[in-house]
């Protein structure tokens, strides 16, 4: 089972450098770099790539809204360029907040633009031919404009003509996407018992379709970590996260965390946490989030737990655990990677 955790780089660069750094030698896997609307992954992902010799580096998400197709390929082989093969470009639609309240262009057709942005992707890292595209979303070369428009290749031959694609993809057809055409699946508040009652019928129809000489898709979740007697109470770090993702993100009516919340089998739970969120009472949403909820989806507590738990992520799919590290110093957060590592190479 590989080992990812996502850079929260907004205390610095060198700082989040040197952390990755020891994660690395304690045995993580994977790091990840979100954009969301702070400073750009690009230049962090980089600077990352220069700083570290094994952990692969992926994008935690880019979204396929305020970069054209080409650039996110070009973005993609450059950065694998940089650390040697060792990217992984994760996409998905993030949301109309940030696509159009930020970035100022629509957010329509998700689905179809993530299918669409794969398949330009793996053209022009292929370099077979010049890229042309005649999808329903995209047409490359552009039809109208200027007219000066003409078929081109990438100058440079990628490092690898196949660099991985991750998806992070929640509804029923982007998630069938997701296990037709990615290589790695990032879903969020994966609820192991609950996952497949969610999922189950879209992976499977998406699998279905999948190209069997495409690797088996790579599933990462997980949730904080913490091992260790007595700190179970370490988990209710995670309410006000839950609850602005299932209380606030998004109109009351659109909110896709919510209607997972919901399918989880927490409707009532649900409807309350945004009541209460948009409502301004978030404290009170915080603590209406169930312990049950917030105990299967983490990795806190003693290590015979701990490893019950990673039995249950590994039962439902799971192929490589996706954590954040509780420690308040640096140290503490590497200790806990260590421990972790240990377990999943004794489990």
């Amino acid at each position: 089972m590989k080992l990812s955790t996502i850079a929260h780089y907004a205390q610095g660069y060198a700082q989040v450098a040197d952390e990755v750094q020891a994660l690395e030698a304690a045995g993580l896997d994977v790091v990840w770099l979100a954009e969301s609307y702070s400073v750009d992954a690009v230049s962090a992902m980089g600077f990352l790539a220069g700083k570290t010799e094994r952990v692969n580096i992926a994008s935690g998400i880019l979204n396929i809204y305020s970069r054209t197709p080409a650039l996110l390929a070009m973005t993609a082989a450059g950065i694998d360029a940089l650390s040697k093969g060792r990217f992984m470009l994760g996409l998905g639609a993030s949301g109309p907040q940030v696509v159009e309240g930020f970035h100022a262009v629509p957010f329509d057709a998700p689905v179809s633009r993530l299918r669409e942005v794969v398949e330009i992707c793996r053209k022009v890292w292929k370099r077979d031919e010049k890229l042309v595209h005649e999808g329903e979303r995209y047409r490359i070369p552009l039809e109208g404009g200027t007219g000066l428009g003409k078929p081109l290749k990438i100058i440079n031959h990628p490092v690898r003509d196949q660099i991985p694609v991750a998806l992070a993809t929640l509804g029923d057809r982007s998630v069938a996407l997701t296990a037709e055409v990615a290589d790695a699946w990032l879903p969020a508040f994966f609820m192991p018992e609950r996952a497949d009652a969610v999922w189950g019928d879209a992976l499977a129809r998406g699998g279905a379709k999948r190209d069997p000489d495409r690797a088996p898709l790579e599933v990462f979740a997980g949730g904080p970590v913490a091992i260790g007697d007595g700190l179970e109470g370490l988990r209710d770090a995670a309410r006000a996260r839950t609850a602005l993702y299932v209380g606030g993100m998004g109109a009351r009516d659109r909110n896709f965390y919510n209607r997972i919340f919901r399918q989880y089998g927490y409707e009532a739970e649900a409807e309350q946490i945004q009541s209460l969120f948009l409502d301004g009472r978030k404290d009170e949403a915080a603590a209406a989030v169930p312990d049950e909820f917030l105990a299967a989806t983490s990795l806190i507590g003693p290590e015979g737990w701990v490893r019950e738990r990673i039995a249950a992520w590994r039962e439902a799919g799971v192929t490589a655990l996706h954590v954040s590290f509780v420690g308040e110093t640096r140290e503490a957060r590497v200790r806990q990677c260590e421990k972790l590592r240990e377990l999943l190479e004794t489990a």
